[in-house]
C-alpha cells in the first residue's frame, strides 16, 4: 500500500474533508436511523471517504479537519492527516482552515474540499473529477440533489474559498468556479443527509466500514430496512 510521503505527482491534490463531532452528525437521518447508530454511521462515511480518497492516484494527502476525540484517531490511522477545527467557525471556516494547513506543508498544493459523507466514494471516478479540475484555477461537483457540493478545488496558489451549504452549487458558480460536467461519477455526487440518499449510496455499493455499520444497525433493530434499499 503507498503512503503518503510515496506519492510525488507534480500535479498530486490534498483534499479537505471535514467532519463535525459524530453526536452532531446526520440529524437528518433520525427517521431512519437510531441515535446510537448515527454516530457511527458518520464515522464509517468518514472512514470510506478517507480510505477512497488516498487510494486514487491523483491525491498526494488528506487533511481532516475535525474535534471529535472518536473520529481523529480512527481517520489517522488510515493516513489521513488530521487537525483541529481551530477556527470554530462552521463548515467554509474549517474548510478555509484545513486548505491553510495542506498549504503550510506543501506551499504550492492543489487543494480540494471533499465531503466526508460518501460512502460510495470509488478512487477511479475522483481522479477522473480530479483530473478534469487540472485546467480550471476553480472547479466545482454538484450532488447528487443537484443543488448543493461535494468537490470544490483551486489549482497552486489559487484560494480555494469555499461556499459549502445549503445552495451551494448556485454560490459556487457564481463565484466564478467552474462546474464540472461529467455524468458518470455518481459516487463522488452521492452524498448522505437524508434516508434517501443512504439508500442511494447502498445501491451503489458502499465501502467496507459503512456496509460493516449498516448491517450491525439492521441486526440490532437501529436501523430501518426501508433505508437499507432503493425504492
Amino acid at each position: 500500500m503507498r503512503t503518503q510521503a510515496d506519492r510525488a505527482e507534480p500535479f498530486a491534490w490534498s483534499l479537505v474533508i471535514p467532519l463535525k463531532p459524530l453526536t452532531r452528525a446526520k440529524s437528518r437521518l433520525a427517521a431512519a436511523a437510531g441515535a446510537r447508530l448515527r454516530p457511527s454511521l458518520a464515522l464509517a462515511f468518514a472512514q470510506d471517504t478517507v480510505t477512497a480518497a488516498l487510494a486514487s492516484g491523483a491525491v498526494r494527502d488528506v487533511v481532516v479537519v475535525t474535534d471529535d476525540a472518536r473520529a481523529a484517531p480512527e481517520l489517522a490511522a488510515l493516513g489521513a492527516r488530521v487537525v483541529r477545527d481551530e477556527p470554530g467557525g462552521g463548515l467554509n471556516a474549517a474548510l478555509a482552515h484545513g486548505a491553510r494547513a495542506a498549504r503550510a506543508v506543501r506551499p504550492s498544493a492543489a487543494v480540494a474540499a471533499l465531503n466526508a459523507d460518501l460512502p460510495a466514494l470509488r478512487p477511479a471516478e475522483l481522479t477522473r473529477v480530479l483530473d478534469y479540475a487540472r485546467a480550471f484555477p476553480r472547479a466545482f461537483l454538484p450532488d447528487a440533489a443537484e443543488i448543493g457540493t461535494t468537490l470544490l478545488c483551486a489549482a497552486p496558489s489559487v484560494p480555494l474559498a469555499p461556499e459549502f451549504g445549503g445552495t451551494s452549487r448556485a454560490r459556487h458558480a457564481a463565484s466564478g468556479a467552474v462546474e464540472i460536467p461529467l455524468l458518470d461519477v455518481a459516487s463522488v455526487r452521492q452524498d448522505v443527509d437524508t434516508p434517501e440518499d443512504l439508500a442511494a449510496a447502498l445501491a451503489l455499493g458502499v465501502g467496507p466500514y459503512t456496509a460493516a455499520a449498516a448491517d450491525l444497525g439492521l441486526r440490532a433493530g437501529l436501523l430501518r430496512r426501508s433505508a437499507a434499499s432503493p425504492e
